[in-house]
């Protein structure tokens, strides 16, 4: 069984960003202490990932770097550009190149194609607003065969009011 959970990036502001520089909007306060949190509130639970990974955008990073701060000795950070704004299958296939020693990995990135894979690998459609997490148990012993037909279990989602 390997552990995925599944983080939309904490609210990002559009202070001084033009409109075609999404990428580069950071967290806004609230953001900030959300993914506090949500670091806090997975690590209560024993939840906190072996591995990052992460889009590249700057609110997307800025999330994983609250985490990573915290618990910079023990988890592998992975920030991909392939990860902004990726669809469900882009995201399966990076899943596919982990190592399996890696079993709790965390991937912070975007909607609609968080709420896409959530979809797939449950059967439900659920939301994950800004700095929520999926929580989900995958039937699967090697990163390699998991697909858009692995069925989840969603063992929990939080949204930062939760935390």
């Amino acid at each position: 069984m390997k552990t995925l959970l599944l983080m939309r990036h904490a609210k990002s502001s559009w202070k001084d960003v033009k409109k075609n520089e999404d990428i580069l909007r950071p967290l806004d306060k609230k953001g900030e202490k959300d993914a506090r949190k949500m670091t806090d509130l997975l690590e209560e639970h024993e939840l906190l990932p072996q591995v990052i990974l992460t889009s590249t955008a700057r609110r997307a990073r800025e999330t994983a770097n609250v985490f990573f701060a915290r618990c910079c000795d023990e988890i592998t950070f992975i920030a991909l550009n392939a990860l902004y704004m990726a669809e469900p299958s882009t995201v399966l296939e990076i899943l596919k190149a982990l190592p399996d020693s890696a079993q709790r990995v965390m991937v912070i990135g975007h909607n609609p194609g968080l709420e896409g894979l959530l979809q797939h690998l449950t059967g439900e459609v659920e939301s994950l607003p800004t700095a929520s997490v999926a929580v989900l148990q995958l039937p699967i012993d090697h990163w390699t065969t998991v697909s858009l037909d692995t069925h989840a279990e969603k063992m929990e989602k939080w949204k930062p009011k939760d935390a």
